[in-house]
Parts: C-alpha cells; structure tokens; sequence
C-alpha cells in the first residue's frame, strides 16, 4: 500500500484533495492499483468496511492522457456498476529554473608569467547542513537549486592548460543578492585570504562584476506531454532467413507456453511506448519474406495483410499479428533497414509543428544488408521529429548496429553528419536473466532502450524553437497521421 485518500462522508462524487508523490519513469511500467471502500467506521482496518471496486492502469497511461487526466471504470463486483475515477498526474515544479549570468571582471592578480589570468569561477552552494556543493561554470550558466537567502560562495581561478589550476581570491553573495541584477551591489571585491593575512596594505585581488542576470523556466518532456504533443509508435519486424518458425532452433519460434525473443522484446517496449500514443493504433511492418500467393519478395508488408490499412489495436494486436503472419509468409533475405526508416520518415517530414514525435522499433537478427543506405537514411532522419529503437535478438555479432548507435561517435554519411543522435541499439541477449524471469528480462531491455527516447524528444524540439502547448481541454478527438504501404 502506497497511501490513502481522506475519508469524504455521505457523497457518491468525492473530489479527494490528499495528493501522493511518486518518482516517474517514462522507460518504466509503473503498475498502479487503486482500491475504493465504503467507510462505515474510524478503523484502519479495511476489512471492516465494504469493497467498492478497484481500478489498473500505469503511471505512464495516466501521463499519456489528455491533459494527463486519466478517466477509467472502476470494477470489481460482478453485475454491478462501479462509477468511475478520475486521476490527474502533476510534475512538481521545484527547481526548474536555470540563470544565465554575466559577469567582467577588472584588475585581477596575474598568474600567468608571460600574459594576464584566464580566469574562471566556481560556485559553492551552502547545504542546510553547513557543507557546500561545488559547481564549476567557464561559462556562467547555473542550472541548480539557489535557495533565497542561503550563501553563495564563488572562487575565482586562473585557468591552466595542465589542470593545476592558481587560485586568485573567492567573495561570497546570494541568490537574493545577485537576482538584483546589474548594480552597485553586485560589484564584488575578490580576497585572497592567505594574501590578506600576510600584507597589510593588501586591498584586494581586483573586482568581479555582475553584468546581467536571466531567469529562464526549463520546459520538460511532461510539459510536451500535457500540451497533447502525442507520439506514433511503428514496429518493424526483419524476419528475412532465420529458420522455420516451427523448429524451436528458428528465432520465430512460435512456443505455446513462452514468448519467443522478438515478441518479448515487442511486447517490452510497447506496452510501455503505447502509454503515449493518443489511439493505440500502430502500424506494423515486416520485412524480408515471400508474400501469397505468388511469392513475391517483399522488403516492406503490412504483418496485418492489410497493405491499405497496417494498423493494429494496441501492442496485443500487433503481436497477434505477428505470429499470424508467420503461418502466411515465407521468410526470406536480406535484411535492410533503409526502406522502413524511409517510410516513417515520410510520415515524420510531414509534422512541420513538432505535435507529432514517431518512434521506430526495429527488431532484427542483426545481419543487416544496406549499411550505407541506412546510414544515409538516419543522417536524412535525424532532422525530422523522430527516434529509432533497435533490439538486436539472437547470437549475431552487432558491430554494426554499434555504428547505427552513434552515442561515441556521431553517425555519418558521404560527410554528412547527422543533426542529433536518434537511435538506440541494444542486444537482447544482454538483457536475459539467468534464472528464466522472463518478465525481468523485458522489465531490464525497456528500461534501457527507452531511457533516451525523452532526451531525444526535447532535443528536436530544442533546436526547432518548439515550446509547449497548454494542456488542452478533456476529450479532444486525437489527430493520427494515417499510414499505409509504399
């Protein structure tokens, strides 16, 4: 049990005021249930009161509303209506802010034998606990918690390239102080306490100057989300040669009692991603099979067998369509990533507005055929409101998925490189807990390769100028961008 509303006596529409604060995870399934009861008595124990009903969902579904306002049926007595409940979702605001200084500073004491000081600060927060917390800023950005009236401790240092950095003096001021902005309060005398212990017509080690100061609210992923930003989530499955799915040695194979790799690691992202998507409707690709009836190879078909119309209901009918598609078509080579990261892009290029984010999940065996038309492909991508998840299954070697992953170093083609880091790879493998909890094992794979699909987001719409909306009004029919095959 995570906590417990106020009682409200004698109403059947109870406004509850008592808030719970939870840390969010957007990589994360974050299970909630709630529980409501008839309190018929002051005692704690719920069994003395009468059951109600109760309510699922996940924190992730009730941020991904409308307004991240989540309104659902309470159930849980046979035959009988329960009533509804409705839960809101805030992000706490504290420490949002960010101050952007500028500072001179005038007749520092030289450190440097041929030349004048290349100074630098460093600030020292004072904690309630008497200690500081250092934050080194060249550049005077300041992007932590200032409390009002709480000391401020800055040391000025001359910079040296070999990291043995000459300390010139230090001065101390607040966030009170410095929020005053240019001024002759804000023109600070520089001590250096060895020096003024030693000299007596020691005055100071020259002056620091608060030129401007700027107070700017940093927007968050939450903000997009409330706004009505909403995400579009599109599976592609490389199904090329990996065996018949009947043989327990293909990694197609379709056991009765467990998931095979690929729809574990369908089933671990999506349910997760889905939380997102404004309609639940995803489209879903396969690519690298002989379609019936004649056989033809394709390299971009709609798992549906619906060219017209790929979309399926929620992550349980794209794995419904998944396995059903591996009764109807022969798997067949190569594996090529281009065409589909081509298809969503169309798709993405068409959002000039940033209200619509896609994300692409790729799951393949990792023997990939067109590297340098998908790379080309990802550069062309990485301008455009989208993001690429790549789940590797199977025991191939993944140097090239590697490559795709650019987080060392920034994916490029024909020496172009590419805007901002949008793909994710990660092993499957790599994620299988030993004992067979195959549950923890797709909990772990989501956790990672979602994790940056939030920074991913805001940088896109960093670059673009893109601020949030406000949240809109409940019930606004949601906008889909309808694809269909090529």
């Amino acid at each position: 049990q995570f906590g417990r509303t106020e009682v409200i006596d004698n109403t059947l529409n109870p406004d509850f005021v008592r808030k719970f604060i939870m840390d969010y995870f957007f990589e994360e399934r974050e299970n909630l249930r709630f529980d409501f009861y008839d309190v018929d008595s002051k005692s704690p124990n719920l069994s003395k009161h009468d059951f109600l009903g109760q309510m699922f969902c996940t924190l992730g579904e009730i941020v991904g509303s409308q307004g991240s306002r989540l309104e659902k049926s309470i159930v849980g007595i046979p035959g009988k209506k329960c009533g509804t409940v409705i839960v809101t979702a805030e992000e706490l605001g504290c420490c949002r802010d960010s101050v952007l200084m500028q500072f001179c500073a005038n007749k520092l004491d030289k450190k440097d034998f041929f030349g004048k000081s290349d100074p630098f600060l460093v600030f020292h927060r004072s904690n309630e606990d008497g200690r500081q917390s250092a934050y080194i800023l060249i550049y005077i950005l300041i992007g932590f918690c200032f409390y009002f009236f709480r000391t401020i401790k800055v040391e000025v240092y001359d910079w040296d390239r070999d990291g043995s950095h000459d300390f010139i003096g230090e001065f101390t001021t607040s966030y009170r102080e410095l929020s005053r902005g240019q001024s002759q309060f804000n023109v600070y005398e520089v001590i250096n306490p060895k020096k003024k212990g030693k000299k007596k017509k020691y005055v100071n080690s020259g002056t620091v100057t608060l030129l401007s100061f700027l107070i700017e609210t940093e927007v968050s992923f939450l903000d997009y989300i409330k706004g009505g930003y909403c995400f579009h989530f599109t599976v592609n499955l490389i199904l090329a040669s990996t065996g018949n799915p009947s043989q327990p040695t293909s990694l197609h194979y379709m056991n009765p009692y467990q998931l095979n790799a690929y729809g574990m690691a369908l089933k671990a992202v999506g349910e997760i991603i889905q939380d997102y998507d404004s309609d639940k409707m995803f489209p879903a690709l396969g690519f690298g099979a002989r379609l019936p009836p004649d056989g033809r190879v394709s390299h971009e078909f709609a798992l549906n067998g619906n060219p017209q119309n790929p979309y399926c209901h929620g992550i349980d009918g794209v794995m419904e369509a998944y396995y059903r598609s591996l009764k109807s078509v022969q798997l067949y080579g190569p594996t090529n990533f281009a065409p589909v990261i081509n298809h969503v892009a169309r798709y993405a290029a068409s959002v000039k507005d940033g209200s619509q984010y896609f994300v692409l999940l790729i799951i393949t065996d990792g023997v990939i055929s067109d590297m340098a038309q998908t790379k080309e492909s990802i550069v062309n991508a990485s301008k455009l409101p989208m993001s690429i998840i790549i789940v590797g299954v199977g025991p191939a070697e993944f140097d090239a998925m590697e490559e795709l992953d650019g987080d060392v170093v920034r994916i490029s083609s024909r020496g172009k490189f590419a805007e901002r880091d949008i793909v994710q790879f990660v092993p499957f493998r790599d994620y299988i807990d030993r004992s067979g909890n195959h549950v923890l094992s797709m909990a772990r794979l989501a956790k990672d390769v979602l994790a940056e699909i939030p920074e991913q987001f805001l940088s896109y719409m960093r670059v673009r100028g893109i601020k949030p909306l406000p949240a809109p009004p409940p019930y606004t029919p949601p906008i889909h961008v309808l694809q269909t095959q090529i």
